[in-house]
This record gives C-alpha cells, structure tokens and sequence, in this order.
C-alpha cells in the first residue's frame, strides 16, 4: 500500500500558517475573505497547478483541485483554510493538506483513480459573517437575503468583503453542487477537544456533529443600595443567574446524556456598579446534544429551571431563542469504511460526537458524508499553541488515503445513504 509522505505535509502545513501569521502573539489571522485567506486560496492553486489538477474558485470562494475523469461523480476531500483572529496551523488546514498529499501519493505510485478526486479548501468555514458559507454554498444552503444581510462583529458586510476579494456576491448561490455530482465526502480534522490526547487514542470516527440552540435570557429583578438593602428584601438577578448555573449539572444528569452540554457563554450585569446590587443581568444559554429530541428536553427543562427560579427571587424571566441547529448524523456505511481501515492499519479509535461545528454537517444529509479526528494535544484549539503531533497528522492523512483509494478506485459500490441521514 502506498505511504504518506509526512515531510511534505509538515511542509505544506508551515507554508500555510505563514498567511497571516502575527508575530507579536505567534498567532494565525486568516479570517475569511482577508488578504492574509485570499493569498493562502491562490497558494493552494500553485500546488494544484504543480501537480496538474483542473482547479478553479467558485462564485462562493471555495477553492476546488480535481484529479481525474471529468464525467463522473467526485470523491471529496474537504475542509477550511480560513482562520479565527489569533488561530493555531492545524486547524482546518491538515484536511487541505492531506487531501494535497492524498493526490501526490497516488500520483507517485502511478494510481489513476476511476472516479474523479476533488479536493476542497471551503470558505469562510470559521463565521466570521455568521455562517460556514463555502459549505452553505455548496449544499444550497444560501438564500440572497442572508448574502445580503450577513456582516461581522465590526459591521463590516460580507457583500464587501466579497468584492474586495474579488467576487461577486450573487454568483455564491451559483456554487450549488447536485447531490449527483458527489460519490463521497470526506474531511480529516484536528479534534480540538481534549478526549484523544487524554486518553491515547489515534482515531475519532465522528459519528455526528451535535445540534446547537441559543438563547439570549434575561432576568429582571430590582437594583437596590448594596449596603442598605437587607439580604431577604433583595430582588437580586444576578443570584437568580447564578442558582440556575448550579442547576445545570442537575438537569443535564436528569434530562440529558453523556453528549449534552449547557454554557453559559455571556454574561452583563446592570448597573453593574460595585455598590449596587444587580437589577437586570443579560446571558446566553448554549445547549448541545447529538439527540433532537434530548436538545427539546434541555431546552424545556432550563425554560422551566429559570421560571422557578425567578418566582422564587421576585425576579422577571425572560428569554429569545436566536438560533436552533438540528444535529447531523454521518453516514454509517461510510463510518463503517473508516472503521475497517482504522483497524487495517492498526490504529486505535473510538466513535465519538463532535461538539463543534464542521463544513462535513452541512453535506450530511446531501451526500455520503463522514469525519475522522486526529488528537489535539492538551484538547487546545483557536489559541496559538494548538499543536497536533506530525506522527498523528501523518496517521490520519495515510487513514484518509486508504479509504479515499477504497473509493475512487474500482466501481464497486459506495455506502447509500442511510435514513438516519438523509433524514428520512
């Protein structure tokens, strides 16, 4: 079996992380459709030009490499390039890399795939305009109206951001992908959590990425003289916040499972003064699990917590629920590929949740979709000293090779779509 080269994917890696590259705090700024993002996009055509792939950017920003026959369905390798402000180099960019090292192997070992190999560098994968828009792109999941709207924390829009860059906004709804077009879509990534590393383990199979509902919340209770009011006449909200943070292991071990998960994220006291107790605080609520239904169950267990609580505390209970993102689950059959390779080369795994999300979340459903995790050391990510050793990039870019080769190589069948994802 042909091997990886992990020389020239420590290589490529580096090249990348030189993009926007801070000095000052050894961080990556590369956020999407930046200098720093649009230079990194015309380097990894440079690699794709090298190595003779057809390549070219979409109307949306994806940049797209493929290798072999141009009339069938595509194997995908996909993943991100674009950074948060003050990012790691593995992010994103070893399932870029891999996929580039995917190509030059089987190139090397003079291996004509029978089904076209695509890799994929989406855009603006980290949010900064609010959404993961390559991936949204390529799966029609964009409307003109978002397009239009879509703006960052500085107010900066995406429609500008977009012609700066060079592209013009409208032609992103172009970049839609019929789910014909697509044999199978792949994406190795850092965990950016700390389970691998902790317990030694090579391989995450990713058996879904978990739903995610916010809620900004607020309880309004009554601000007071913080030496003369007397503790039992208080209305104090920021007590109320605080009695439902201690409540949230209780509800997560009565209502949730070993994938849920409630934060509380932001949190704003008024007057927010030091001598005056709280009238009014402000927080979000962010609740996970890789069950719909149990993400219902949370969710109506904190609504009912809080209510409690604030009759409890003469305080005023109110909540906007600004997002709701249902799980979605990857193909099993392509799970079962990732598996049988995983055991092939030896490598310890486990079948895991990701509670981040991912660009594969929004192709599971549309095609035959699927993620593997290589460890983060320490579980650290988006901070300058993520590290991912080379020995576990390189385990997990010869895991995608073997099942990238499993399925570009010969006509046999491709894992179908299971109900659980198509969502039937």
């Amino acid at each position: 079996m042909p091997s990886v080269n992990i020389e020239r994917i420590e290589r490529d890696i580096t090249a990348v992380s030189q993009f926007g590259f801070n000095e000052e705090d050894r961080g990556v700024y590369r956020q999407g459709f930046s200098e720093a993002d649009m230079a990194a996009r015309a380097w990894l055509r440079e690699q794709f030009e090298t190595l003779g792939m057809t390549h070219g950017i979409d109307g949306a920003g994806n940049v797209i490499g493929r290798f072999g026959p141009a009339d069938k369905p595509a194997v995908v390798i996909a993943s991100h390039i674009d950074s948060v402000p003050a990012g790691g180099m593995f992010d994103g960019v070893l399932g870029v890399v891999a996929g580039l090292e995917v190509v030059r192997t089987m190139q090397e070992n003079g291996i004509v795939p029978d089904y076209p190999i695509e890799v994929i560098a989406t855009a603006e994968e980290e949010g900064r305009f609010g959404g993961m828009l390559g991936a949204q792109a390529l799966t029609g999941h964009l409307t003109l109206d978002w397009l239009e709207r879509a703006a960052d924390e500085r107010g900066n829009r995406l429609t500008e951001a977009m012609a700066a860059a060079g592209l013009d906004y409208h032609k992103a709804l172009h970049a839609f992908r019929r789910p014909e077009t697509i044999r199978a879509f792949l994406e190795l990534h850092v965990e950016q959590g700390p389970v691998l590393d902790a317990e030694k383990t090579t391989i995450g199979i990713v058996e879904g990425i978990s739903g995610v509902f916010k809620w900004n919340c607020r309880l309004i209770g009554k601000a007071d003289h913080a030496g003369t009011a007397p503790m039992d006449m208080r209305a104090d909200a920021l007590m109320g916040m605080v009695d439902f943070a201690h409540e949230i292991p209780r509800i997560i071990e009565e209502e949730g499972t070993e994938r849920s998960r409630i934060t509380i994220g932001t949190v704003t006291c008024k007057p927010g003064f030091p001598h005056t107790v709280p009238g009014e605080v402000d927080f979000t609520i962010v609740g996970r699990d890789l069950d719909e239904e149990v993400m219902r169950v949370l969710s109506n267990s904190c609504r009912r917590v809080l209510s409690s609580i604030a009759r409890r505390q003469k305080l005023k209970f109110e909540y906007e629920e600004m997002s709701w993102l249902a799980p979605a689950h990857c193909n099993q059959g392509l799970m079962d590929l990732i598996e049988a390779k995983t055991r092939e080369l030896g490598y310890s795994y486990k079948i895991m949740p990701s509670g981040a999300g991912h660009d594969v979340q929004f192709f599971c459903g549309h095609v035959n979709a699927a993620m593997f995790f290589v460890p983060s050391v320490g579980g650290i990510s988006h901070a300058p000293d993520e590290w991912t050793h080379w020995s576990d990039c390189e385990r997990g870019a010869q895991l995608l090779l073997e099942c990238v080769m499993e399925l570009a190589c010969g006509e046999g069948a491709v894992p179908s779509l299971s109900a659980e994802a198509s969502g039937d």
